[in-house]
């Protein structure tokens, strides 16, 4: 057998000249790839790129408009996941796909489940083989637990195990790490050498480029839709990487947008919030933050980053403290009111907790502001169009129609959507809980330059990460949050990524400076 031979044996599943098109929109066009099997295959793209869709055609949830797959060498049809799946394809999506109301057990197992023949599901074989999965992952999770009582990190770790559960050839994660700790990604990578060692093919999307040198066997990158280059990682660095991906090789956090910073708008006195299980999720926490200042909240899994945010803007009306806004204490418990005050919050959680799917981009954008456009009983629907086309501009959010469903845009998009919509509402305190989770690195920039501006126009702006270097790049100073507790507040000209690593793995009985 020659080499040539040995390396097209290699290869798995093939796309032959695959194109996608959404209402006259081209997603896809003319793709050629190839899957290798015991190998990482990268696939790395701005958000917008086509990764997603590109993916969901192997995975069986779209059709090409065009196109050819080959699998074995033979050309397959998928008509549905479950076609794909049962040719051996399983696919970790980018947007949680799991039931809250179910447990963990119920999730992975949806659709084949465990049975006793007449006897209906035998749940206790499926808690059992669960559990073997979670164990795999060192996920801490037990497989009879509510998957709504999870954090966002365990979700994302209950649905890499459904996918370890097929028993796949290749598998597919979008975005796997997008809300793991450091801890939990090297799980993950352990789990994923396994899978190489045993034949299956791992397709692996992640904007992380650091994370893709190391894991990736593979890559292939795509622009606007189409495959731009092909490498073996060992050839290349992460300076080909984001040129291949859009044209240049800056990393731009826009931190040289220099403003003054005015007097105190927010403050936060000994905020708590008390566990379902015992103990606290936030643990008297107190921080200000002043006009057109940018406080960055830095902190592991498990901080209490997302609860402290959730407390602020009144979704845990059983939370403790006090907060003020412009000196005077805010009263409403309801987010509703708060909102009113000056409050807005994007959640870390954009599909489920920043967006109505069924809705458009343009009712998406207006949602939480419509009361500015309503004149007597109707709603000026040319006010409301103009600050539609104000807020695509300004975000340069790619919308071809407003009209169109939100879930048509690309994960980039919709996190600027969600970005749109807190605007509109006019607040005097922006929270922001992982803004940059799950978006690529031109979109990053984008989300980054607006927050420098809104800070320069006096708005002040909290906002959430547990990536090291955006807290240094963005913040005019770092709060650092462990186990629901404030341990330090560095000022820009202070922080080390040392002493914040030191002081986020401290934890309990170092207070650092006083948050001021």
């Amino acid at each position: 057998m020659t080499a040539t031979d040995a390396h097209q044996d290699d290869i798995i599943l093939r796309l032959d000249d695959v194109s996608k098109v959404y209402s006259g929109i081209v997603a896809v066009k003319r793709a050629n790839l190839e899957l290798r099997r015991g190998a990482v295959n990268v696939l790395v793209g701005e958000n917008g790129a086509g990764k997603s869709t590109l993916m969901k055609i192997i995975a069986g949830v779209e059709r090409p408009t065009l196109g050819r797959i080959i699998l074995d060498g033979k050309p397959v049809s998928f008509d549905s996941p479950a076609d794909a799946q049962a040719n051996g394809i399983g696919m970790i999506f980018q947007e949680l796909n799991l039931f809250a109301n179910m447990s963990v057990a119920e999730n992975i197992f949806t659709r084949r489940e465990i049975t006793r023949g007449l006897l209906g599901i035998d749940h206790k074989a499926q808690v059992e083989k669960a559990n073997e999965f979670l164990r795999r992952l060192d996920a801490g999770i037990e497989a009879d637990t509510m998957v709504e009582d999870l954090p966002i990190g365990q979700q994302q770790l209950v649905e890499i195990a459904k996918a370890m559960s097929l028993d796949a050839r290749i598998l597919i994660m979008d975005e796997p790490t997008s809300a793991l700790s450091a801890a939990e990604v090297e799980i993950l990578f352990k789990v994923i050498a396994e899978l190489k060692a045993q034949g299956v093919a791992i397709v692996y999307i992640s904007h992380r480029l650091e994370e893709l040198m190391r894991i990736g066997d593979y890559i292939t990158v795509l622009r606007d839709g189409q495959i731009t280059g092909h490498a073996m990682v060992r050839d290349i660095d992460t300076r080909w990487i984001v040129r291949s991906m859009i044209g240049s090789d800056a990393k731009d956090f826009a931190k040289s947008v220099t403003h003054s910073v005015g007097e105190e708008v927010f403050r936060a006195e000994n905020i708590s919030l008390p566990r379902p299980t015992g103990g606290l999720a936030v643990n008297d926490v107190s921080l200000s933050v002043k006009a057109g200042e940018i406080l960055g909240i830095y902190g592991l899994m498990g901080a209490g980053r997302s609860e402290f945010f959730e407390c602020v803007i009144g979704r845990h009306t059983h939370s403790t403290g006090k907060i003020f806004i412009d000196g005077r204490q805010v009263r409403a418990r309801d987010t509703t009111r708060r909102i009113r005050r000056g409050l807005a919050l994007i959640p870390e959680d954009r599909q489920r907790e920043g967006l109505v799917q069924v809705l458009s981009i343009a009712s998406n954008l207006t949602l939480a502001s419509l009361s500015r456009f309503t004149r007597l009983f109707h709603i000026d629907s040319g006010a409301e169009k103009n600050a539609i086309q104000e807020a695509i501009r300004d975000l340069s959010i790619k919308a071809p129609n407003p009209d169109f469903e939100v879930t048509s845009m690309s994960g980039g998009n919709q996190q600027k959507v969600v970005i749109g919509k807190a605007l509109m509402t006019n607040p005097k305190v922006l929270l922001m809980d992982e803004p940059s989770r799950g978006i690529d690195v031109g979109a990053k920039a984008d989300v980054f330059r607006t927050m420098r501006r809104l800070a320069a126009n006096g708005l002040a702006i909290l906002f959430s990460t547990s990536d090291l270097e955006e807290v240094m790049a963005l913040s005019d100073r770092i709060a650092v949050l462990s186990n629901g507790q404030l341990v330090a507040v560095f000022d820009r000209d202070e922080a080390t990524e040392d002493a914040i690593i030191a002081a986020s793995a401290k934890g309990h009985g170092h207070q650092g400076k006083l948050a001021s």
